[in-house]
């Protein structure tokens, strides 16, 4: 992985788990133990999901630029819908309280985004080749394969 990549997924990662510890600890207090373990459970399953997505999504862009944005597109709905359904499956279980995983899953996933987006915009991302325009400039000057009368 790149070093771009691994920065932009680290500084994804790094703001969901501070958020997956504070909601931790807020679960504790508000709903005891359980809680404490929903919350954990909740950004560990994000931290997770978005995690290997981006990572699924950067492969792509190396391999297959050209669906790269339709992929991303398909790629975060096909996230939310998964995310949806552990909340589905989870949400009679007494491994852990339903409401604080419920919670700390929603609030870990608008942390990444956010911290993805930040990354994104903050990076210095070439999107020139900055050493293709060595050869462009022999090739932009005409040759001189006629003669002039």
């Amino acid at each position: 992985m790149p070093s771009n990549d691994a920065r932009i997924l680290l500084q994804a990662v790094v703001p969901t788990a501070i958020a997956g510890a504070i909601a931790a600890v807020l679960s504790g207090v508000l709903a005891g133990g359980k809680g404490a373990l929903g919350a954990v459970i909740g950004t560990v399953v994000v931290i997770v999901f978005m995690g290997l997505g981006q990572v699924v999504l950067q492969r792509t862009a190396k391999s297959l630029p050209q669906l790269f944005q339709a992929m991303g597109l398909m790629l975060y709905v096909a996230q939310l819908l998964l995310l949806l359904i552990f909340v589905a499956v989870f949400k009679d279980t007494t491994l852990f309280n339903p409401r604080a995983f419920a919670a700390s899953l929603v609030a870990a996933t608008v942390v990444w985004m956010a911290a993805q987006a930040r990354a994104h915009m903050k990076a210095k991302i070439f999107y020139i080749d900055p050493d293709s325009g060595k050869d462009s400039e022999k090739s932009d000057k005409p040759e001189n394969s006629g003669s002039s009368s």
